[in-house]
């Protein structure tokens, strides 16, 4: 059973930023014929772009985003430097997480759901969750370097339930330590 944000209030809102419509005010108003929504639609199904070199960029700011942490995770970091951390991991997964279907890749958007979810609600660093945001890093890679498309068929679930379990075992583990005032 799928939860969001495992049951927990978001600490972290998604902030939308709506970008002015540089194309929009070249062409004008109106909306585009269905011819060319489905040649989009079948651009999008039958690309064949190679996913791999993107997500390692993101792989590779979300790795430094960690070591960055786990560097500071002793020291008595404020709230702000805090954030910003978790901001640093946050970022180019939710990048995966917007690009993988795209490339064909839905366990990686999955993956990247979950992590996403969970990062959402922590209350701050420490080295448990560090620990899980590892594993979704080590998980995400190891589909990119696999090539596994799709959602990763009965292999691709298991390790998308095991990934939820070990969400849920932090904030059973930590609930305690939630100010349940806030939610």
């Amino acid at each position: 059973m799928e939860q969001d944000h495992f049951n927990q209030k978001p600490k972290r809102d998604a902030q939308f930023i709506s970008p002015p419509n540089m194309l929009k005010s070249k062409v004008g108003e109106g909306g585009l014929t269905d011819a060319i929504l489905n040649r989009a639609q079948e651009l999008l199904e039958n690309n064949t772009e190679d996913f791999k070199p993107l997500a390692e960029i993101y792989l590779e700011q979300m790795e430094n985003g960690l070591k960055s942490a786990k560097n500071s995770i002793n020291e008595n970091t404020d709230e702000s430097k805090s954030e910003a951390l978790i901001v640093q991991i946050l970022y180019p997964c939710v990048q995966l997480k917007a690009n993988g279907g795209m490339f064909h890749y839905q366990l990686v958007t999955n993956i990247a759901n979950i992590f996403v979810q969970f990062m959402e609600v922590v209350e701050r660093l420490d080295t448990e969750t560090l620990e899980i945001a590892q594993a979704f890093c080590t998980s995400i890679r190891i589909v990119i370097n696999g090539q596994i498309k799709g959602d990763g068929g009965h292999k691709g679930k298991a390790l998308i339930d095991e990934l939820n379990r070990a969400c849920t075992r932090y904030f059973e583990k930590h609930k305690d330590n939630i100010d349940f005032d806030k939610n």
